[in-house]
C-alpha cells in the first residue's frame, strides 16, 4: 500500500479536487444503456444456462455460478449509481433503472440510497457512525464492553459471518422491511421490490420447480453476496484507513485517506464496475461508473491515494478496531499483545 497523506491533506483542504472531477460527471446515456444491456442480458442468459446445465452436472452448474454473481454484481453497481443520480441524466431514468436492479438484486431501491448517502456524508467520522455502514469500534470502546459485549463484536466481525451470514440476513431477510426512517416513497418501493421478487421466484418456481429454483439462486445469491460486502468492507478497513472526531473530521480527506484504490484484475475490475476506485467515488459520487479510472489516470493526486491489491487486501480481514492513540486499524491479536507486555 502506497500513498501520500501530506499530498492529499493539502489538497483536501482546497477546492483544487472540485475543479479536477467536473469533466467527469456528466452521464452518457448511450454508454449506460450499453451497460445494462451487456450486463442483464448475460445475467438471465447464463441462469438460463444453469438451468441447462442440471440435466448434465450439477457440477457445471456451480461451474457457471460465479460468472452469474459476477453480473449480478454488476448490476447492483448499475443500482448503486442509480442511486447517486450518476448513471443518467434524467432523474425518473435513474429511479426507474435503479428500482428494477434493485429487484434482480433483492434491494429496495429508494430506502438503500438514502442511507448509502448518511455513509458517503459520514464516512471516517466517528461521531457519525451506525447508518450504511461497517460496524467499527474504537479500541476504548471495545474495552468498556461487556463480556457478553465484546463476544458479539468479536463474532459480527468474524468473517464467516460478515461474508457468510451477514450478506443473506441482509439481502434475503432485512431488506424486506421498512425501517422506521423510512418515507412513504420508500416504504412504497420495498413493497414494490418485496412484489417484483414474488412474482419472478413465483413464476420460477411454478415454471421449474423448488429444487431447481433453489439449486440455481442459492449459489448465484451466496457468492455475489460475499463478494458485494467484501467489496465494501475492504475499502474502508485497512489498517492505515480515516477516522477522525467530528471538530477534525474533513470529507476530501476522509474520501481520498478513507476509501481505497482497490486495483483489481481487469476482468474482475469490470465485473465489479470500477468500484475498486473508491476513493474517487467517495469524492465524487456523481462520476458514472464508467468514468472513474479515466478520472483517477488523468489526475495524478488521485493516484496518491491508498492502493490495494488482492494479496494486501486479504490482511484487511483481521483488521477489527480503531486505535485512537496510534491512528491505524488494528486487530484483536494487537490487544492480547498489549495486555501481555503490561
Amino acid at each position: 500500500m502506497k500513498f501520500d497523506s501530506d499530498v492529499i491533506k493539502s489538497a483536501a483542504v482546497t477546492p483544487h479536487w472540485q475543479d479536477l472531477v467536473k469533466k467527469y460527471q456528466v452521464s452518457d446515456n448511450w454508454r449506460s444503456a450499453w451497460q445494462i444491456a451487456n450486463s442483464v442480458v448475460p445475467y438471465i442468459a447464463t441462469w438460463y444456462l444453469m438451468y441447462l446445465s442440471l440435466s448434465v452436472s450439477y457440477w457445471l452448474t456451480l461451474l457457471l455460478a460465479p460468472l452469474a454473481a459476477g453480473f449480478m454484481t454488476r448490476i447492483f453497481i448499475i443500482f448503486h449509481d442509480c442511486g447517486h443520480g450518476a448513471f443518467f441524466k434524467s432523474a425518473k431514468a435513474n429511479h426507474v433503472v435503479g428500482t428494477v436492479c434493485g429487484i434482480i438484486t433483492h434491494t429496495p431501491y429508494f430506502q438503500w440510497t438514502r442511507e448509502h448517502a448518511i455513509h458517503h456524508a459520514s464516512s471516517g467520522d466517528l461521531s457519525r457512525r451506525g447508518v450504511g455502514d461497517v460496524t467499527t469500534l474504537t479500541v476504548k470502546e471495545y474495552l468498556a464492553l461487556s463480556k457478553w459485549g465484546r463476544l458479539k463484536y468479536r463474532l459480527y466481525r468474524n468473517p464467516l459471518v460478515l461474508l457468510g451470514v451477514g450478506p443473506h440476513f441482509i439481502f434475503l431477510f432485512w431488506q424486506r422491511f421498512t425501517g422506521k426512517h423510512s418515507g412513504r416513497r420508500e416504504r412504497n418501493n420495498v413493497y414494490v421490490t418485496n412484489l417484483g421478487l414474488l412474482a419472478i421466484y413465483g413464476s420460477l418456481w411454478w415454471a421449474i420447480g423448488l429444487k431447481a429454483l433453489l439449486m440455481i439462486s442459492a449459489p448465484i445469491v451466496i457468492i455475489a453476496g460475499a463478494a458485494g460486502v467484501w467489496l465494501f468492507y475492504v475499502q474502508h478497513q485497512y489498517q492505515e484507513t480515516y477516522w477522525r472526531d467530528r471538530g477534525e473530521w474533513d470529507y476530501a480527506t476522509a474520501a481520498l485517506l478513507g476509501s481505497s484504490y482497490y486495483k483489481l484484475p481487469r476482468l474482475l475490475q469490470w465485473f465489479s464496475g470500477n468500484i475498486g476506485f473508491h476513493h474517487i467515488h467517495h469524492l465524487c459520487p456523481k462520476i458514472p461508473n464508467y468514468k472513474l479510472q479515466r478520472c483517477h489516470e488523468e489526475n495524478p493526486l488521485f493516484q496518491e491515494s491508498p492502493v490495494l491489491g488482492i494479496l494486501a487486501s486479504l490482511k484487511t480481514a483481521s483488521m477489527k478496531l480503531w486505535d485512537e492513540e496510534r491512528g491505524r486499524m488494528v486487530g484483536f491479536r494487537s490487544l492480547k499483545r498489549e495486555w501481555d507486555r503490561h
